[in-house]
């Protein structure tokens, strides 16, 4: 694993800033609120259940933080080694040249112009990681929506037992339906401890759901084995196994314990070839 230097991992867009603060800012909010507020109303202090979610919430957000930074940290681009270009011909047949990098990059390796870099087996540039999603980091990006989909729904259900039953006396009513719909602008014109609770459910919902779609998205092309840029073929499947073991790495089966637990990739990301079924013919 190699890592990318600072002046390469911080956002280089006002885009990339503003999603990446939002959810630095908001998984810890929500964290503290969920421990100190929420938490301690619906279970006992020091009761099993209060303990066991405790413990379950403590695992949540370590995985959601420390994958996110896996997918800052580590550097899938063609920076991360001196790439050669192969001898062998039909090799070097897949290999194009890019224009902004000025050498030959190999198949599947996109140029991003946030970036400024081209990037192995590139999927997409994710704003809320500041970075390309490739070879290398899939592995963090995949589990960092899974633990903020599980995050944000226990969340999301914890969040509605303690607004419309334990408080329905305080939230139902008018000015909330303004808070959920323009929570900024109710936070700044009513400033309270119940406004800034709802804008917390506005921004774990608004989470579970961005979080859902994404994966959505991704997961039909994640398990045919290939990215974005080649959504609708399959010339890269090597089955659902494979394709997760491509991913996810040779231990994928306990990846989802911890970005920090070592899985080697079967590939080096580099010189690709497509299934045989599925290369084109030769004249």
């Amino acid at each position: 694993m190699i890592l990318r230097s600072w002046d390469r991992v911080k956002p280089r867009s006002i885009s990339d800033f503003a999603c990446f603060l939002l959810v630095a800012v908001f998984v810890p909010v929500t964290y503290i609120f969920h421990v100190t507020i929420v938490m301690p109303e619906l279970f006992a202090i020091g009761g099993i259940w209060y303990t066991l979610l405790w413990l379950a919430s403590l695992f949540i957000i370590f995985n959601i933080t420390s994958n996110m930074l896996a997918c800052m940290l580590v550097d899938t681009s063609i920076r991360k080694e001196l790439l050669k270009p192969p001898l062998d011909e039909a090799q070097l047949a897949r290999w194009h040249s890019c224009q902004d990098c000025q050498t030959l990059v190999p198949p599947r390796s996109w140029h991003c112009e946030v970036c400024n870099v081209c990037v192995l087996k590139r999927d997409h540039h994710c704003r809320f990681t500041c970075c390309c999603i490739g070879h290398h980091n899939y592995r963090y990006f995949f589990y960092y929506l899974v633990y903020m989909i599980i995050g944000s729904l226990a969340a999301a259900i914890m969040e509605s037992i303690y607004l419309w039953h334990l408080h329905l006396d305080i939230y139902w009513r008018w000015s909330t339906l303004f808070t959920m719909f323009a929570p900024v602008v109710s936070l700044m014109l009513s400033p309270s401890w119940e406004s800034f609770y709802l804008v917390i459910y506005d921004l774990t919902l608004l989470g579970f759901a961005i979080s859902s779609l994404l994966l959505v998205f991704h997961w039909s092309i994640f398990k045919s084995g290939s990215v974005t840029r080649e959504r609708g073929t399959r010339k890269y499947d090597r089955g659902l196994r494979g394709n997760l073991e491509m991913v996810l790495g040779k231990r994928m089966h306990l990846t989802w314990l911890s970005p920090f637990l070592r899985s080697d990739l079967p590939h080096d990301g580099v010189n690709w070839e497509p299934i045989a079924a599925f290369a084109p013919k030769e004249e």
